[in-house]
């Protein structure tokens, strides 16, 4: 029987026996309460590892975010964000629809950066027909690409000129770190807050973590109960997140490696084009009028991946994803003959 290989997000892991094991092992309370030892482990230890005061434990990435912009805003307060951007674009409108805090979209280029004039040409007046402008978004990786050091330093100065916060939607903080070669604390540096997700590249079932200054993550917490995300004996998804966070960073060059496979072995094919490859993602392009029979292809294959309507598709590679699996998809892809 052939075994599926689903490129569509590093979402899509499933947890290690090991890291199975840790959960197993996991000593737990209710962290509503704030008892849970594993959970309040987690929240110190990722708080001390990038350089806040504290953190807070979240069901997903999407949480992380909105009770960071809560408690970062209130109601008529605004947030610069990119137009294309997953707090803005792919988060339900979470920030307008909870708190009341207006989005201001702006164009990325691409490399995920904004332009630093637009940026401050956006930022609000003090008077009262505007929103008022509290806060800048970013995004690492974006689409892939880590963020330049150089922008991440010259946005914390722009918005320490404006007091603006800044925040960070660290989805992929860590795959940006080590295609940097660099500590993911290097990258944090900048930011007011972050928000890291365990359960992309690091293979944890579920969890991100917000961290900020002890004020900022005693408001989210309040937030976090009010939209839902109080879980009780959490420590068992804890549990996951410090093993990721043990075994899992180093290992996402690998990861970066096979992206880089992939991408080679796809050139030169006739219906498919090779786009972009960044850290641990491929883009490819397929004409519109070959979508349908490049779906189906692949299907029959068990060679799983988002394919829309639109002619650019992307693959992404994570801990399910071996060398073998690699070797077999490109002998799909060379398979199709549209």
């Amino acid at each position: 029987m052939t075994t599926p290989i689903d490129l569509r997000s590093d979402t899509v892991t499933r947890p290690t026996p090991a890291m199975r094991e840790a959960m197993l092992r996991a000593d737990v309370g209710d962290d509503v309460y704030g008892e849970d030892p594993t959970v309040n482990a987690l929240q110190e230890r990722l708080a001390s590892d990038l350089g806040f005061e504290a953190g807070l434990f979240a069901p997903s990435g999407t949480q992380a975010n909105l009770v960071g912009l809560l408690a970062h805003c209130q109601r008529g307060d605004e947030y610069i964000v990119g137009m294309d951007a997953h707090t803005y674009k792919f988060e339900g409108g979470g920030a307008a629809v909870f708190g009341s805090i207006q989005p201001q979209p702006l164009p990325q280029n691409d490399d995920g950066t904004m332009s630093l004039a637009a940026i401050e040409g956006a930022i609000k007046p003090v008077d009262p027909h505007f929103a008022r402008t509290k806060i800048l978004c970013l995004e690492d990786t974006w689409n892939g690409r880590a963020l330049p050091h150089s922008y991440l330093r010259d946005a914390r100065a722009l918005c320490d000129r404006r007091g603006l916060g800044l925040h960070l939607d660290g989805a992929r903080l860590f795959n940006a770190a080590v295609a940097d070669g660099v500590p993911a604390r290097e990258i944090t540096k900048h930011f007011d807050s972050v928000s890291v997700c365990l359960s992309k590249g690091l293979g944890a079932p579920v969890g991100s973590v917000l961290l900020g200054s002890k004020a900022l993550i005693d408001s989210a917490r309040r937030w976090r109960k009010v939209a839902g995300g109080g879980m009780r004996q959490a420590g068992l998804l804890a549990a996951a997140c410090i093993y990721a966070l043990d075994h899992h960073v180093e290992r996402l060059a690998d990861d970066h490696r096979r992206a880089a496979q992939l991408a080679e072995g796809l050139k030169g094919l006739e219906h498919v084009r090779v786009a972009a490859h960044h850290t641990n993602m491929v883009f490819i392009d397929v004409p519109a009028e070959r979508l349908e029979a490049f779906r189906k292809h692949m299907d029959a294959a068990k060679v799983r991946m988002s394919i829309g309507y639109m002619p650019r598709i992307r693959m992404v590679t994570h801990l399910d994803i071996d060398d073998a699996a690699i070797a077999r998809t490109i002998e799909v892809f060379r398979a199709f003959k549209g």
